[in-house]
């Protein structure tokens, strides 16, 4: 039920003209206006063929962290796929990815890759179908291409058990939604003196407080402030996850959210909460950037290794991030083949310096990339 004692932002007198305290965010927007600089520079000195693998790694870790925030775990090895093959690179074990998968890929890249692009109805319906290819969230069927309607009842953010639900949010009524997306897309697709790093912290909040849809708003919103990044960087290369970081700090990013829709349209701690955040997520750039030189180090080093398509395949798998162990059985489920020849290969690449036995043996016998000093 919405609350009668105190108004949400978006029933705040002069709504939307959000506004904060321009000293208390003038040193977090240097800060990270520097980062943005520099980390580009480190991209630009690696060449072309290392960037495009960083971009890879950026973008697959986007994809999954964005969805994860929602509660949904996307394939890493499909979101891999289906990026590498929208950004014409070939990789070693790429698969066929699934209608959710490619959509969400789909929406992401569209928005980074064509920054430059104006913000419409249009697209942004486009990419809400595309994140729910069978008009379907779960087992609920919702409307898809189109703003949300009554049918549901008010939109609500909520939480607790049926009965007891606690409400900690409730968006504009359906019926006010071409009003107030008349005036969130024309603002988006003209610069004011706004910083476009202070304006992706604006649009985020203002369009998932609007909520204009009956799912994947969260998704968007962080797609349109993907969106806004890149054009203050006036690129269209993705070396840092601005997802990845609110994934690590999703408990902060609901409670922020909260206070503030709850809030005056001073927006201040909201502004100083998505700086810190970027900042964060910029330096957290290192071990992506970390993954993928000891990647590139590891293949020159074997550049000169007779490795057949199989074990070049697997040992890829291996360092993109493998979760768990590499056993035998491990071995021969990936590389599709029996379990002999998956001894056969390890006991090669233990010869040749490529793998090591970890030190539990018997039938827990599992297997690491020699590391490269």
């Amino acid at each position: 039920m919405l609350r009668r004692l105190s108004k949400y932002i978006y029933q705040q007198p002069g709504w939307p003209r959000f506004h904060w305290d321009e000293g208390a965010i003038t040193g977090p927007l240097a800060d990270v206006r520097h980062k943005q600089g520099h980390l580009l520079g480190r991209m630009e000195a690696l060449g072309f063929s290392l960037q495009k693998k960083a971009e890879l790694e950026t973008l697959t870790l986007d994809v999954l962290k964005s969805s994860e925030i929602e509660g949904e775990n996307l394939s890493a090895q499909q979101v891999r796929s289906s990026i590498a093959r929208r950004l014409g690179m070939d990789i070693a074990g790429a698969v066929a990815a699934d209608r959710n998968v490619e959509g969400v890929v789909e929406m992401m890249l569209d928005a980074t890759q064509n920054f430059k692009k104006p913000l419409t109805k249009r697209r942004l319906f486009a990419w809400q179908a595309a994140l729910f290819p069978t008009g379907r969230s779960g087992l609920r069927k919702i409307t898809v291409g189109a703003w949300r309607k009554n049918k549901q009842g008010p939109m609500q953010v909520v939480s607790g058990p049926v009965g007891r639900e606690k409400v900690h949010f409730q968006a504009p009524a359906a019926r006010l939604l071409n009003r107030e997306m008349s005036k969130f897309i024309p603002w988006a697709n003209q610069p004011d003196k706004t910083d476009q790093v202070l304006r992706a912290a604006v649009a985020h909040l203002w369009f998932v407080t609007i909520h204009p849809f009956d799912d994947g708003n969260g998704r968007i919103a962080r797609a349109i402030g993907d969106w806004c990044l890149a054009k203050s960087e006036k690129s269209a290369q993705r070396f840092y996850s601005m997802s990845a970081q609110i994934r690590v700090e999703r408990k902060a990013y609901y409670d922020i959210l909260e206070n503030t829709q709850n809030g005056t349209l001073d927006v201040t701690p909201w502004m100083q909460w998505f700086l810190d955040c970027l900042d964060r997520a910029i330096d957290a750039t290192d071990s992506t950037l970390s993954a993928v030189m000891r990647k590139a180090r590891f293949w020159e080093k074997h550049a000169e290794a007779a490795l057949n398509e199989r074990q070049r395949r697997v040992l890829n798998r291996m360092l993109d991030g493998f979760e768990g162990k590499m056993t035998s059985s491990k071995w021969a489920k990936i590389g599709k083949c029996s379990h002999d020849t998956a001894l056969r290969d390890l006991q090669f690449l233990i010869d040749t310096g490529v793998l090591v036995k970890d030190a539990a043996g018997g039938r827990s016998t599992s297997y690491s990339i020699r590391e490269i000093e």
